[in-house]
């Protein structure tokens, strides 16, 4: 009976384990997004993303604080400070990176004057779409919408890559998410956006 309470305990204490070392680190994940945005569109009217509240009610933090009692996460070699441990996002490969650089020049080069005008708008998904086509120049047309659906493989493409070059590809959704709400965020003023709902709102 004691064995099997034993082997029962452990593996209770592994799981814990997982949980620690698999927990979605959303703050990190934000910075990340911060950045990263910050470098393709410049610096002008950054903003960061609001705290925004877990799925489950809980709060931000990797890991709740414990007031007292005994470290049972030792037993394992899980000490408070590791179990507390800051999740770091890397956005420094160089597949990142190289798709930043094409974001960056090609927001310089076409999007910007779309966004300016009116035209673009960022969507609720971390995407770019064609909002009000009459707003750019007929000439222009062709290639800013060519440009918009290049942007948004990028876009598909680094979302994955972040969460890839992390070792958790199943993160992906979640820094999609992250990114959508930090576009956003750092919109410019006057530039178009959808909101929850779907509707076009004008910064």
């Amino acid at each position: 009976m004691h064995r099997w309470i034993g082997t029962t305990f452990a593996a209770a204490l592994l799981t814990a384990c997982v949980t620690i070392n698999v927990y979605f680190p959303a703050a990190e994940a934000k910075e990340a997004a911060r950045e990263f945005v910050e470098k393709v569109i410049g610096d002008e009217a950054i903003q960061p993303v609001p705290e925004a509240p877990r799925q489950d009610g809980g709060s931000a933090s990797l890991m709740p604080q414990r007031d007292v009692g005994f470290d049972w996460l030792a037993l394992v070699g899980i000490g408070s400070a590791h179990a507390q441990e800051r999740a770091d996002i890397n956005i420094k490969t160089p597949a990142i990176q190289a798709i930043q650089s094409r974001m960056a020049d090609r927001f310089r080069s076409q999007l910007q004057a779309g966004f300016d005008a009116g035209a673009l708008g960022l969507t609720r998904d971390g995407m770019v779409e064609v909002r009000d086509a009459s707003k750019l120049a007929l000439k222009d047309r062709v290639a800013i919408t060519q440009a918009v659906a290049d942007d948004n493989r990028d876009r598909r493409a680094v979302y994955k890559e972040i969460a890839v070059a992390n070792g958790h590809p199943e993160w992906e959704d979640q820094i999609r998410s992250t990114f959508a709400q930090q576009w956003i965020a750092s919109a410019r003023s006057g530039w178009w956006y959808q909101d929850a709902g779907g509707s076009w709102k004008q910064k």
